[in-house]
């Protein structure tokens, strides 16, 4: 079979009003079950917050221990300027 032939059969069969008509009742009918699907699950919970934004309250910081020691860490290591 010809590559144009083959085109040709295939735009007949594209444009014949039986397969627009199966094309349209599909789509309506892909419309309804996702309609009825989303009426079943219920209003979405969509919070709408009105009132300003509070800060979040911060943790308190840890208290950070020092070393009882005088020498630094570069002390430790020998690698004290002179």
């Amino acid at each position: 079979m010809e590559s144009l032939s083959l085109f040709e059969i295939l735009k007949q069969v594209v444009t014949s009003w039986q397969v627009i008509v199966a094309v349209v009742v599909i789509a309506i009918y892909i419309n309804l079950v996702s309609f009825v699907a989303r009426k079943h699950r219920g209003p979405s919970k969509i919070k709408l917050s009105i009132r300003s934004k509070k800060p979040k309250q911060e943790k308190a910081a840890e208290p950070v221990v020092e070393s009882s020691s005088t020498k630094s860490a570069n002390d430790e290591l020998g690698l004290e300027e002179e």
